[in-house]
């Protein structure tokens, strides 16, 4: 694969800063979404994770199958509790 091409169009990375990281010892997915923030954009790694794991695979020798593709957290936001309250009561907030 051509070094310049782009695995993750959300963190704008290629594979050349992919394979870089991997030689600097970031050997699991985990790890390489740490330091660069590959599969946290907008397509949450759906477009990037395969491609990183092909690539983790090549450098450590293990198949894709062995590797863990890493820990996905889906995006949160905070709400109030009244929020909550008017929800389930119909709109009437009750103290």
């Amino acid at each position: 694969m051509d070094d310049n091409a782009i695995v993750c169009r959300c963190s704008d990375l290629t594979v050349k800063d992919v394979r870089n990281l991997i030689a600097k010892g970031f050997t699991t997915f985990d790890e390489l979404k740490r330091i660069s923030r590959i599969g946290m954009g907008p397509c949450q790694g759906r477009t990037c994770a395969q491609l990183v794991l092909r690539e983790l695979s090549i450098a450590t020798g293990k198949q894709i199958s062995e590797l863990k593709p890493g820990t996905y957290r889906p995006p949160v936001k905070g709400i109030k509790l009244g929020a909550i309250c008017e929800c389930s009561t119909g709109g009437e907030v009750h103290d």
